[in-house]
């Protein structure tokens, strides 16, 4: 059977409430990537994971352009905004706003160790404000709550900042937010420097400690927990799986963007197809965009790891990268691209 095209599912989905099934496969929010087209690409990847969207800040939501900052395709479902911010009642207006546009779940990014997140007061310094966060998770419950907006709060964050490596800390931090309604945690499993690090080395240098994310599953058995941090292959991604609720994959399911379909198709059933197959299941939402005067650049930056690894490889992302910003760029490109990565596969079977 092949694979339906993305315009094809134009039906609005129902909500995805958290239940663990859900869980077991997500992609990262990731500023300036996890955008609507890269979470639209993602979905035919990968029917059955859990898709984030770059961090938006609760006053960008209350008083910015919505149609831009909260786009989103109805095939995107199940689909989670993650808001930034540390003013409960601005975050509860923030939530109950993403939740009537149909994002199936409001997460709080505690977790972003950036100077201009810090200089706001929100992101992983909020590790420091337990009380404030749980505040802050209880206002957004309560305001979905009240509208009849059936949402799921959750957080993701880190074990830590700079040098506190303290568990019973931590664990202080996720008991308090848990008390105030929360009951899925995403943890990066690594502490967030506030001071001397840039963003990139925060995500590189504090070591990975994965045992402090199966622990707290561990000792807080009632609560959804989800891995994340340096997952880079379907061996790791399954192995989280035995003592968490899931696995949540970052740099590596964009930059390697066939992973997710192999993960999705070991871990839920389904064919495995080819990169080709994906690609070309995609034009009718590409065909679209281009329609609405979207330029094809802001598209085909998503797609240049779909044959990282692969023969053809390099060809397929030079095309992309030389044509798609060109006036008038069309699918034609990413067809001419695609050929070309075939032909270099072909030629090497037949070498074979």
């Amino acid at each position: 059977m092949s694979q339906p095209s993305v315009t094809a599912q134009t039906a609005k989905k129902p909500r995805h409430p958290c239940v663990p099934g859900d869980l077991r496969l997500s992609v990262a929010p990731m500023m300036d990537w996890t955008d609507t087209h890269c979470r639209v690409f993602h979905r035919l990847l990968a029917p059955h994971a859990r898709l984030y969207t770059e961090m938006v800040h609760a006053n960008a939501v209350i008083h910015g352009d919505r149609a831009r900052l909260l786009a989103m395709d109805p095939v995107e479902h199940p689909v989670a905004l993650q808001l930034g911010g540390s003013e409960p009642e601005l975050l509860a207006q923030a939530a109950r706003i993403g939740a009537e546009y149909g994002f199936d779940e409001i997460n709080l990014n505690c977790g972003c160790p950036s100077d201009r997140v810090q200089a706001g007061r929100f992101g992983a310094c909020l590790m420091r404000e337990p009380q404030l966060v749980a505040d802050s998770v209880a206002a957004m419950a309560a305001a979905l709550e009240q509208h009849g907006l059936d949402v799921s709060v959750t957080v993701k964050c880190r074990l830590g900042v700079d040098d506190d490596h303290d568990w019973d800390r931590f664990l202080a931090f996720i008991d308090t937010v848990a008390a105030a309604g929360c009951r899925m945690f995403v943890i990066h499993a690594r502490n967030a420097w506030l001071k001397g690090l840039s963003p990139k080395e925060n995500r590189e240098v504090p070591p990975l400690r994965y045992d402090w994310a199966y622990r707290l599953k561990q000792e807080r058995n009632q609560l959804q927990i989800v891995v994340n941090g340096g997952i880079a292959t379907q061996d790791e991604a399954t192995q989280h799986l035995v003592h968490t609720d899931g696995a949540m994959l970052g740099r590596a399911a964009y930059h390697d963007p066939y992973l997710l379909h192999r993960l999705d198709v070991a871990w839920f059933g389904g064919e495995l197809k080819t990169r080709g197959e994906l690609l070309r299941a995609l034009r009718p939402y590409v065909e679209s965009q281009l329609a609405r005067g979207v330029y094809l650049k802001h598209i085909a930056k998503h797609l240049l790891g779909l044959f990282a690894g692969e023969r053809g490889g390099r060809a397929f992302r030079q095309v992309l990268s030389e044509g798609a910003h060109k006036p008038g760029a069309d699918w034609s490109l990413i067809e001419h691209a695609l050929s070309l990565t075939e032909s270099f596969q072909d030629a090497r079977v037949d070498a074979a």
